[in-house]
């Protein structure tokens, strides 16, 4: 059985490789995405700015350093290193439809220390 971690996981994975039509299908159509920068509502705004961070990134690694889950929501500290350069510790916290799909990312910057 697929857990939502492991979900989770792979939302991550198709992050970094910046596949857009495998994060385009794990997306529910009412997702709602917020980070420190945006809040957006619907797939449409959500794959408009997730492409938009694609393609301000010429690479981007995940390390992923702890997840924890409950019943339909996976939060994970991660470590994103984008371009080789910058270091950005954040949490994100993702929800999941009854179909597996998401539907909420609540992304949260941190500090390294």
């Amino acid at each position: 059985m697929t857990t939502h971690t492991d979900l989770f996981l792979n939302y991550l994975h198709n992050y970094a490789a910046k596949d857009l039509q495998a994060i385009s299908a794990m997306f529910a159509e009412d997702i709602h995405l917020r980070d420190w920068n945006i809040s957006v509502h619907g797939k449409d705004e959500a794959i408009r700015e997730t492409a938009k961070n694609f393609a301000e990134a010429e690479s981007l690694e995940i390390h992923v350093l702890a997840t924890y889950e409950n019943v339909d929501t996976v939060a994970g500290e991660l470590h994103i290193v984008v371009d080789g350069r910058v270091d950005l510790y954040v949490v994100d916290v993702v929800t999941f439809n009854a179909q597996g799909s998401i539907t909420a990312i609540r992304s949260y910057k941190g500090r390294e220390d």
